[in-house]
């Protein structure tokens, strides 16, 4: 197998001031500890585990409130006990750099949107605001294990509303404004929130959406909430009322945001337990119920310093962004890296509104060192033609980050020749469920075009082959095979445990239990450390003839393609039959600028598409054709290319390969598909129509 293209090596300066630098220097100074490379200190870190994360613990200055009697009572998951007997608090750690005498020169929070104008808030003000809705959640009655939820953007207030429930140690729960009430109520209804924090409203590509009949119709139907805390953004004069009141649920309480915070009080931090439950997020939903996903304070913390800290390299002297909804796992990512000290870039609306200039507008104008960033928003910049780098001045920029699918080749080589040519491009993978990344980045190391640098430090990962032994240089499940402080507590309500189970450990049963991800990972050594590359979700992979491939592998060669859009691969395995590949493309609009967005080929519609009227003109199919052969395999050459209007997508932008591969292979669409977690639901309509044609 050859080397991939090096695209980028740190210099000596910034190995230097590296935090992971500075970690392995305080290893050897403290405790005799000399590591030749990345590889040997992760090694380290997943063969003592306890040693690792009591380092960590350490190093990274966890404030605790009272000591751990162990750093873990066993190793063995599910039910891994960490740090038993030690009580701390998230929100204290994201405030704790409001008393650093810099404070003041820096602010915490700079935000900006659609609606509102630029605005700064400093320290001071975030630390004084949470205090004051801290008071007034303590005179609603909220206390530990409470719920409070949010249908709130990615705004200030949002950010105000998780440290104030985390401060009196209720437990945050948050869905973005901009899904459905079915959706939203298919979380919080099982979880009985006690407090809901609402918007009126919110503008998405220059088009208001007021959002005050969905409020009522989730208060109607969460018979346990007792108050609701209103933010008018939309409109700085809206109201709510109408809430709540009658035989069967009494009046729940408005209280607006400005009389939320009318009474000033200072921060008060209630110390929880270790495992005390900070947050509930939620697995995608796209079939059946959410899964109601609990994570605790302390996992959280340590977790979020050591992938800041040691490999996302951030401190106080960062101005930091990720772009995400509140309604995805990367939204709490990035406020919790408050707790580094850096500002935080906040930004709420559609990055690509008015145009894809936006956002690389924000980075110029801002200063930014750290921008997040998604494969489909790059992907969309490759696609208009765009040369950031010669468009604004980018500068600042020390690292790039990227998550949510696979990064291609092509992507990271963009990214260096048009974007910066020195930075870090961390390109990440891990999840909701684990509420760490698996896959990451590192300052000291290389980055290999395609390939994310390394495993995270304290994750035991591995690609597991069909034994259940780990491969390397070949594809295989990946699995984490030894505890992570970040890991779930549990599901909400799943008393016995056995949801929990079967979710990540059915699959490669102990003892001892080895949690299985979910997607196709490849391990390759290299130099100093072993990257990664993620092909894919397993359970979408294409297996054809024995041989494996993901469909990420197809994506990056039918993508390419200047007439394609956007496209989705599934392979249909009928019972009794061979397998047919089919490939469905959406068409790029003659003239378009901007593929993917708001792109609609010439279609047919489903049922004229099984019929053979696919929609797309043979020459492009052949070409199509042709590159899959050559570039990849005979054996992945699609049966049939298929134009579509949409690909459907999650909330969050990923592809929905997996319901739409039970719809075709005749399962009914209600059991394949959770409507209202999509971004684009009606787009699901023409696989149905596909899948009636040609499943008479």
């Amino acid at each position: 197998m050859s080397t991939p293209e090096i695209l980028w090596r740190p210099g000596p300066e910034r190995i230097a001031r590296a935090g992971i630098t500075r970690y392995r220097d305080w290893l050897g100074r403290t405790r005799g500890l000399e590591f030749a490379d990345y590889e040997a200190l992760w090694n380290w870190s997943v063969d003592h585990l306890e040693d690792f994360w009591a380092s960590l613990h350490e190093w990274a200055g966890v404030i605790a409130h009272a000591p751990a009697e162990r750093v873990l009572s066993e190793r063995r998951m599910p039910g891994a006990r960490w740090f038993e007997g030690e009580t701390l608090n998230y929100a204290e750690h994201l405030l704790a750099p409001a008393a650093r005498p810099d404070s003041a020169e820096r602010p915490a929070l700079v935000f900006e949107s659609e609606i509102q104008p630029r605005v700064e808030i400093g320290w001071d003000r975030l630390r004084s605001e949470t205090g004051a809705l801290t008071a007034t959640l303590r005179r609603l009655g909220v206390g530990p294990g409470d719920r409070c939820v949010s249908f709130m953007p990615n705004v200030p207030a949002t950010v105000v509303a998780l440290l104030a429930t985390a401060s009196v140690g209720a437990i945050w729960s948050s869905a973005s404004p901009d899904m459905g009430p079915v959706s939203v109520l298919d979380r919080f209804r099982q979880i009985e929130p006690t407090v809901l924090y609402a918007v009126d409203g919110y503008r998405y590509g220059g088009k208001d959406f007021d959002r005050r009949d969905v409020v009522r119709e989730l208060v109607r139907q969460l018979p346990s909430l007792r108050a609701v805390v209103f933010v008018p953004y939309l409109d700085p004069d809206a109201t709510l009322d109408d809430v709540g009141g009658s035989d069967s649920q009494p009046a729940v309480r408005v209280v607006s945001w400005a009389e939320a915070l009318s009474v000033p009080a200072p921060c008060d931090f209630t110390p929880v337990p270790f495992e005390h439950p900070l947050w509930i997020v939620y697995s995608s939903g796209t079939t059946g119920m959410p899964k109601p996903i609990v994570h605790g304070h302390g996992g959280t913390v340590l977790e979020t310093l050591k992938t800041n800290l040691l490999h996302l390299d951030v401190g106080a002297d960062d101005r930091f962004f990720w772009f995400s909804s509140t309604g995805w796992i990367m939204w709490n990512l990035w406020v919790s890296t408050l707790m580094t000290g850096a500002t935080l870039l906040q930004f709420d609306g559609n990055p690509g509104h008015p145009d894809l200039s936006t956002l690389w507008r924000l980075a110029a104008r801002e200063r930014l060192t750290f921008m997040g960033i998604s494969p489909a928003f790059v992907t969309l910049c490759m696609k208009a033609g765009m040369r950031p780098r010669e468009q604004f001045d980018l500068s600042a920029l020390r690292t790039i980050g990227s998550t949510g699918s696979p990064l291609t080749d092509e992507a990271y080589r963009w990214i260096y020749a048009q974007v910066h040519p020195d930075v870090l491009l961390a390109s990440i993978s891990g999840g909701t469920d684990p509420g760490c990344a698996f896959l990451t980045a590192c300052p000291i190391l290389p980055v290999y075009a395609g390939e994310m640098q390394c495993r995270t430090l304290g994750g035991a990962v591995h690609a597991y082959g069909d034994d259940g032994k780990p491969v390397l240089g070949q594809v295989g499940e990946l699995v984490c095979a030894e505890p992570m402080p970040s890991m779930p507590l549990y599901f909400w309500g799943d008393t016995d445990g056995r949801r929990y189970f079967e979710s990540y450990f059915d699959t490669f049963p102990g003892p001892p239990n080895v949690w299985r991800h979910g997607d196709w990972l490849e391990l390759t050594p290299r130099a100093d450390s072993v990257t990664a590359k993620i092909y894919g979700r397993s359970d979408s992979t294409i297996n054809r003839h024995g041989i494996r491939m993901g469909t990420s592998e197809l994506y990056r060669v039918v993508e390419e393609f200047d007439e394609v859009a956007d496209s989705l691969v599934v392979d249909l395995e009928y019972l009794g039959r061979e397998s047919f590949l089919a490939l469905f493309v959406v068409l790029r609009e003659p003239g378009s600028a901007i593929a993917g967005i708001g792109a609609k080929g010439p279609a047919p519609d489903g049922a004229s598409a099984a019929r053979g009227q696919t929609g797309v003109p043979p020459p492009l199919r052949q070409r199509l054709l042709d590159a899959l052969r050559t570039r990849l395999s005979a054996r992945h050459v699609p049966n049939e290319v298929y134009a579509i209007p949409e690909v459907p997508r999650t909330m969050s932008g990923k592809k929905l390969e997996v319901p739409v591969r039970k719809i075709l292979l005749g399962q009914p669409v209600e059991k394949s598909v959770n409507r209202d977690s999509m971004a684009n639901p009606v787009s699901i309509d023409w696989f149905v129509e596909f899948a009636a044609a040609r499943n008479p």
